[in-house]
């Protein structure tokens, strides 16, 4: 949903997801295998379904149906605003600061997840975060 920007284009992706795992269910080796794989390949139709499509217009407040499920802990037009900012990002920083701050994930998982250099990652990071913070102000 963070990536698409979309309920119905997030369910659609999350569908497909799905219908490849049950088609690769059989190659799972353990539990830890399949949130790895699911991780990748939902990352991966993530950026594949962003680069097909145009720039997605950001929502206005008034009309952002928020996300289920997310804490209502802090200030909700900070948390709007951020969201939308995030939303801007290019596709492969997007997914990267997802990956580390709703994830939790280290650099270098990410790196694996994603088959790209760390340092590719690191510096996603440092760019993005500069971005966002000269952005909120």
């Amino acid at each position: 949903m963070r990536m698409l920007m979309d309920p119905h284009k997030a369910e659609d992706l999350a569908q497909e997801v799905f219908m490849q795992l049950y088609r690769k269910l059989a190659d799972m080796e353990s539990e830890a295998h399949l949130v790895f794989w699911l991780r990748k390949v939902t990352t991966n139709l993530a950026i594949d379904r962003l680069r097909q499509e145009p720039k997605y217009p950001v929502v206005p407040l008034e009309s952002d149906p928020g996300i289920a499920g997310e804490s209502l802990d802090g200030d909700p037009l900070l948390q709007r605003q951020l969201r939308a900012l995030i939303g801007e990002l290019p596709a492969a920083a997007r997914v990267v600061e997802l990956l580390r701050y709703q994830e939790d994930l280290d650099p270098a998982d990410i790196a694996q997840i994603l088959g790209m250099p760390i340092n590719s990652v690191k510096s996603h990071l440092k760019r993005s975060l500069a971005s966002l913070r000269e952005k909120l102000g």
